[in-house]
This record gives C-alpha cells, structure tokens and sequence, in this order.
C-alpha cells in the first residue's frame, strides 16, 4: 500500500533521514520504534507532506506522492494524528470532528462517521458541544484520533499517541488503535511505548539517527535481545 524507497530529508544542514526505505501492506499495523530525536516524527510529516524529501520516493497505492502538498495527501486517503494531538482549543469537540471532513462532500457519509466516532469514544459524543481546549490529554487524544477518522483515512499515521496519558488510559487508546485497524484502516504507529506498540503491530521498523537499523515481525523484534536492552526496558 505504501512504499518509501531511499527517503532523505534534511532541516538546514541536518541530515534527519539518512536513505529510509520501508514498506507497509493493506490491512497492516505496522510500527516505527526508536528513542527520541530518531526520525520517527519526521518520518511521518514527510509522509504527509508537512515536510519535502530532498531524494528519495513515497508510493502510495501505485502514486508518486512525495513533495505533494497536504491537502492532497490528505484527499488520496492519509490522515495524520500529529505528536502532541493539535486539537483546536478554542473550537468544540464538534468542530473539530467537522474539521477533519473538511475536503468532503458527501453529507451522508460524514454523518455516519460522526456516529463511528462517537461509537469508538463515547466520551467524545458526551463532550461534543465543550471547548476542546478544556478536556483532559486522554480526551484530547481521542478527540485528534477521531478528527483523522473524519476524513476516511486508508492510511492513518499516529505519532506517540499514549505520550503524557495514565497507564489505564493507554491500555484504552491501543484497544481503540487495534479496533480502528479491524474496520480495514491501515496504520503506521510511532510509539516511545514499545512494549505496547509491538503487542498490536504485525510488523516493525527500529530507526536510529535517521536509519532503519532493524526490521521483522513484531514477535520478532520483541524477542530480539539488542531490541530488548535498547529499548523494551529488558536485558
């Protein structure tokens, strides 16, 4: 579904992704783990189009889509959950979820997913008319999450969603991620959580410094002793 061959990416003179190839097939959770200033986040804007490779590829389902604006992106089926959830505070839940529809026109189809929406977060439907500036970062999280679904996403890229959130809360969004996936979303996940993200993924990429440095099933990986001691908290 979505394939990146040999992705450079640069801030200034920084080299930020150093030849990033990956691939991700339909029905998919796949999983991008590493420790912070990695790449993972940048990864993802230059899959959305927030940022522009200086050489490389981005295939999505059969299309060139690197360098392409957002909007775009968003319109050939992406969706973006960015690090740090971006809801619009001063907006309404609502709002917000009629955000996320912006590029669409069928009413009918939105109305449903508003109603999908709020089946995943029940909570979000008993807040809908509160400012989304006053829930709490789990609401919030929710709330960035099912502004992405507005748009119908056949990809939906998430960026350390349990960042900042209560134990028992991330349990619930990881339960909600794999729900999301059951309804036929393929997701790429960016997670500090390993342990966590490599319990729900099918496969999994480590990045270091800008390189993918190992790759396999996630069964794999979370076996693997380097991947243990570097980053699930084990020897």
């Amino acid at each position: 579904m979505l394939k990146i061959n040999d992705i450079n990416v640069y801030y200034g003179n920084i080299h930020a992704l150093k030849g990033v190839s990956l691939e991700i097939n339909q029905g998919e959770i796949v999983t991008l783990i590493g420790a912070n200033g990695a790449g993972k986040s940048t990864l993802l804007q230059t899959i959305s189009g927030l940022l522009k490779p200086k050489k490389g590829e981005i295939i999505f389902e059969n299309e060139h889509v690197a360098g392409k604006v957002a909007q775009s992106i968003v319109k050939r089926g992406i969706s973006h959950v960015p690090e740090g959830r971006r809801v619009f505070a001063n907006m309404s839940v609502e709002e917000n979820l009629e955000l996320g529809a912006y590029l669409r026109k069928d009413k009918k189809g939105i109305k449903e997913d508003f109603e999908k929406v709020y089946q995943l977060f029940p909570r979000l439907e008993e807040r809908r008319k509160q400012l989304s500036g006053t829930l709490s970062g789990g609401e919030q999280q929710m709330l960035a999450m099912g502004r992405a679904l507005m748009a119908r996403p056949r990809l939906l890229l998430l960026d350390e969603p349990s960042m900042g959130l209560a134990p028992l809360l991330v349990k619930t969004i990881f339960n909600i991620i794999e729900e999301i996936n059951k309804t036929g979303t393929t997701i790429l996940l960016v997670e500090q959580n390993a342990n966590m993200a490599l319990s729900i993924a099918d496969r999994a990429y480590v990045i270091e410094t800008g390189k993918i440095v190992a790759s396999g099933s996630a069964d794999e990986l979370s076996q693997s002793d380097q991947i243990r001691a570097a980053y699930l908290g084990g020897h």
